[in-house]
């Protein structure tokens, strides 16, 4: 009995007339999330199946694959013959492992069968294959209401799969079917949040990252860089940037109003992010703001941030609050990356008493003090690129 991954997608079925593009790219991402894994994957009937996979590595690429944005669950399934014998062999040997345990878990049989022509209904595959389970395990009892354990039987056009449960996958949309977005990572707990939430509808990210040698060191770097790497297991690979701020930096706090520091820089940066977006084909900026979080993100700080770009900024976290942040960055895995105590360039120079009310026109004269363009253009020509995932 050769084992198979079966995978299920929820909204593409949604998608109508395109939906062959949807289907198509989700299968080009399971084989990028596969790689380097020689495994073949077919579509058929609604489903995506992965066969070729070595059985010792099945654990290793389920794990990636519950990452894969657009799957809404998985099963390890048995693929046998569309023949009752081999049907009832693979459901016994399958529930084997669960009847030996001392708390041998009840059971319901399920089955869908697609193909009309097998010899037996859904109905009588479900009743008969219960009987022959409790006939080689009497220990087991049957639960119809809510099972522990389901045993599902899918009578398809080639072949029949066996499985018992499913893993929930990570839902959304394939990453790249929505065009491609900015993320401006810091190295907090927000950003990484933010670009899971934009990748998971379908929107391939680039990222910006503003760091201020010497005021911040290697391993702040460093940090930013594992967090691109823990956001691209789900949402693929990622060109991130790395853009010196430093001199931009220290311009605005020798020229500028001291409790304007914070709102200019993340002018600024919005303006450098914009720029490299438009160059390397980004529709849209994401950052990991949420309203009233620091002074920086009150309504009018926000109003003031977007003055600084034509491009729409999408905010995903905007409603949440620090917990639900928290909540979800543990769930993805980059919290711990996140609290790992490295200043970031945004809380190197912050002002006692920053703004938390600032005036559109009265940040644009205050920008106005400083030709920012040749510092813009210099911080941009530096930034480096490297390739993540």
């Amino acid at each position: 009995m050769e084992k198979v991954i079966l995978v299920r997608y929820a909204e593409i079925h949604l998608k109508g007339l395109n939906r062959p593009f949807f289907e198509r790219l989700l299968v080009d991402r399971i084989k990028q999330a596969l790689n380097p894994v020689h495994a073949s994957v077919e579509r058929e009937q609604g489903r995506i199946f992965v066969y070729g996979i070595p059985e010792e590595n099945i654990p290793e690429c389920t794990d990636r694959l519950c990452r894969v944005f657009g799957i809404h669950s998985i099963s390890v399934a048995c693929c046998v013959e569309k023949t009752w014998d081999a049907v009832r062999a693979a459901a016994i040997s399958e529930v084997e492992p669960f009847a030996n345990r001392v708390d041998a878990p009840t059971f319901k049989c399920f089955a869908r069968r697609s193909d009309k022509r097998f010899s037996m209904t859904s109905e009588q595959i479900c009743r008969e294959l219960g009987h022959e389970i409790l006939e080689a395990y009497p220990n087991l009892k049957v639960d119809v209401h809510h099972p522990e354990l389901p045993v599902t039987v899918e009578i398809r056009q080639n072949n029949a799969f066996v499985y018992t449960g499913e893993v929930l996958g990570a839902g959304g949309m394939p990453v790249g079917s929505n065009g491609k977005a900015m993320l401006l990572i810091s190295g907090g707990i927000d950003s990484p949040v933010a670009g899971y939430m934009i990748a998971k509808r379908g929107v391939m990210l680039d990222a910006v990252h503003f760091y201020s040698y010497p005021y911040t060191s290697e391993r702040a770097r460093d940090k930013v860089v594992e967090l691109t790497k823990l956001v691209s297991r789900y949402a693929g690979r990622i060109n991130l940037y790395l853009v010196p701020f430093t001199d931009i930096q220290m311009t605005i706090y020798d020229k500028c109003p001291s409790t304007e520091t914070t709102v200019l820089m993340r002018r600024l940066m919005m303006k450098i992010a914009e720029r490299i977006a438009k160059e390397t084909g980004s529709l849209a900026l994401i950052t990991g703001e949420s309203i009233g979080q620091v002074a920086s993100q009150t309504i009018e700080s926000l109003c003031v941030t977007d003055d600084a770009v034509s491009m729409p900024v999408f905010r995903p976290l905007i409603g949440f609050d620090k917990e639900e942040i928290i909540d979800k960055a543990q769930k993805i895995g980059t919290f711990e990356t996140s609290i790992l105590p490295y200043e970031d360039c945004c809380t190197v120079f912050v002002p006692k008493h920053p703004v938390t009310k600032p005036k559109v026109e009265k940040l644009r004269e205050s920008e106005a003090l400083v030709d920012f363009e040749p510092l813009i253009a210099k911080a941009v020509s530096e930034t480096e690129r490297m390739n993540i995932g």
